[in-house]
């Protein structure tokens, strides 16, 4: 008995060092390894809050110069006016914007991107510790505390969730179905029948761009989400649609079993998904997520859902996903014509 399932065992890892499964075991752990390493990398200037002010606001004398004096724990930089510093604060170059309150003199209105991030939590306790040691127990100069992106925290996180629908369908359900079609010979024999090369992918994209959609829309009615600029949005989850089932079509392609495609789409969508979802975390990954065209598609999609954003300012990223999902459309209509990949 010992010795048959010592066989079995045997026989399953084979399989699965055939088929490339067991790549999975050492890629998972070191990527996961690489981007967490990005987001609590160790380093001396990270542990600095680093505050925005606005030159022409009205502060309190004691608090410019008690965030002066704490140079060890406060990074400042003054700025022109409130939207540039909104625009720091959505670059993950600034944690908040201290804004002064005219109508209360000496209290402050803080602007960060979200209101319960840790980032947050490390303003408000270091003006806390600050004013406490500058005036001893009076009122906390921070009085408000005013986030970009409102909503709970269900709506916060659903740009992260939807990403993870449109890239699960593009690079795990998508590669696998073409690969099965390859492997059991049943695209070839499509296009023995009128059908042209043409019409099958077309078709293979609208199948991943209605998946996507359907999929979203039982998120939206579930959850009841509603959209401000409903066609915007709509507009958009179609062509990130467009985007990924083409490329998903693609690596399909470029694989010969199910198997094999099941594995290189974890090996794609891993790398796309968690440096644009975990980008709110770290400078770091702000600066290599724009790279992937899964950034391109985050954050529009970001901005339409907790800013109220529309495409038509976002012309580029569009654009870029239309590019994207073109060339991979035509690459895949160039690997169909190469009959050794239905083999």
């Amino acid at each position: 008995m010992i010795r048959n399932l010592l066989l079995l065992v045997l026989n399953d890892l084979a399989i699965a060092i055939k088929n490339k499964t067991v790549y999975l075991i050492l890629f998972i752990p070191f990527f996961v390894f690489i981007s967490l390493d990005f987001i609590d990398r160790p380093d001396v200037n990270a542990e600095k809050v680093r505050i925005g002010l606005i030159r022409n606001d009205t502060y309190a004398p004691v608090i410019l110069q008690s965030v002066s004096a704490a140079e060890k724990f406060f990074t400042v930089t003054w700025l022109q006016n409130e939207n540039e510093g909104k625009q720091l604060l959505k670059g993950k170059k600034i944690d908040g914007v201290l804004l002064g309150n005219n109508n209360q003199p000496g209290s402050l209105t803080l602007l960060v991107l979200k209101s319960d991030s840790f980032q947050t939590l490390a303003i408000t306790e270091s003006f806390s510790a600050l004013q406490k040691a500058a005036e001893g127990g009076r009122d906390n100069w921070i009085t408000g505390i005013e986030p970009l992106y409102a909503g709970g925290i269900q709506r916060q996180t659903l740009p992260t969730w939807i990403l993870m629908i449109v890239l699960l369908v593009g690079f795990i359900i998508l590669p696998a179905q073409v690969a099965e079609e390859k492997e059991k010979k049943l695209l070839l024999a499509l296009l023995q029948t009128p059908i042209s090369e043409v019409q099958w992918l077309i078709a293979k994209v609208l199948t991943g761009m209605i998946l996507i959609v359907v999929a979203v829309s039982i998120l939206h009615l579930l959850g009841g989400f509603g959209v401000e600029n409903l066609l915007d949005y709509v507009a958009f989850i179609i062509v990130g649609g467009f985007c990924f089932s083409a490329c998903g079509i693609f690596l399909g392609f470029l694989c010969r079993t199910q198997a094999s495609a099941r594995t290189l789409g974890v090996i794609v969508y891993l790398p796309h998904l968690l440096p644009s979802a975990l980008s709110d975390f770290s400078q770091q990954l702000t600066a290599v997520a724009p790279l992937l065209p899964s950034y391109q598609f985050y954050e529009p999609l970001k901005s339409i859902l907790l800013e109220d954003g529309m495409i038509a300012n976002m012309p580029y990223d569009w654009v870029y996903l239309m590019l994207v999902g073109s060339l991979t459309f035509y690459l895949s209509q160039v690997l169909m014509k190469r009959r050794w990949l239905m083999k």
